[in-house]
């Protein structure tokens, strides 16, 4: 398989623990969505999106469907199955050998999460809206493991330097977090720019997780990734994936 078309974590997961992201590079999509957009409700072509879902699962000897899900931007967090069926949440958690977790993403944090002894896995799809409302902390309890076993990794995400928000998003964080204040810088006029990564660590690390991964990369200035900010409606979308490997 091409090294172009998938990133893979740094961090020190039990060897039954398979993680990625795929990059836009080694699939079949043409225009804004070239070449391997994850998005079936991209707007791309949707046999495209398929064919690209198919390559990555025989590429990484997935026999079992993976758990697609329709994000909506909440906080529901689903057991994956291999039936697949697609379901609605933001987050999906397995014990099962062989079931992949998979978020998909164009700016916002995919965080895959697995436990020490590799016999859970999990991902969460966390734009801003999903991580002030708990995803993170939803999809810990669905794991339902001491947060001093789980190790995070954060795959690429839009960074501080592009994410522009107003007043309304920095005080969703603050008003249930103080300490998020520490994530945002003044921009101009009441704009602020906001920081994914650290506003994820604090979550996080209020929960008791200090095993924390990955981060420091930008969606939006690094061409290998999908950005919706930078090309709007006609971007593709990067898939996340995490499974205990049979």
């Amino acid at each position: 398989m091409s090294s172009e078309s998938y990133l893979l974590p740094n961090w020190p997961a039990p060897k039954a623990i398979q993680a990625l992201t795929t990059l836009r590079a080694g699939g079949v999509s043409t225009g804004s969505y070239a070449e391997l957009n994850m998005g079936l409700y991209s707007g791309d072509d949707q046999q495209s999106v398929q064919k690209n879902r198919q390559k990555v699962c025989e590429d990484w000897q997935l026999a079992l469907e993976p758990q697609w899900l329709k994000q909506v931007h909440g906080i529901q967090v689903v057991r994956s199955r291999p039936d697949g069926v697609e379901r609605e949440g933001d987050a999906c958690f397995s014990t099962e050998e062989g079931v992949a977790c998979v978020v998909q993403t164009a700016d916002c944090l995919p965080v895959l999460f697995c436990n020490k002894a590799g016999t859970v896995v999990a991902a969460a799809h966390a734009g801003w809206k999903g991580l002030a409302n708990g995803v993170l902390e939803a999809t810990l309890v669905a794991m339902a493991v001491d947060p001093s076993d789980v190790l995070v990794w954060f795959g690429p995400a839009i960074s501080v330097e592009a994410f522009e928000v107003g007043p309304e998003v920095r005080e969703a964080f603050i008003r249930q977090m103080p300490t998020s204040e520490a994530a945002f810088t003044q921009g101009q006029g009441d704009r602020w720019m906001g920081n994914l990564y650290q506003l994820a660590t604090l979550r996080l690390r209020s929960q008791g997780i200090e095993s924390i991964y990955g981060g420091g990369l930008c969606t939006v200035n690094d061409p290998r990734f999908f950005s919706y900010r930078r090309d709007g409606q006609q971007s593709g979308r990067m898939a996340s994936l995490i499974w205990i490997e049979k």
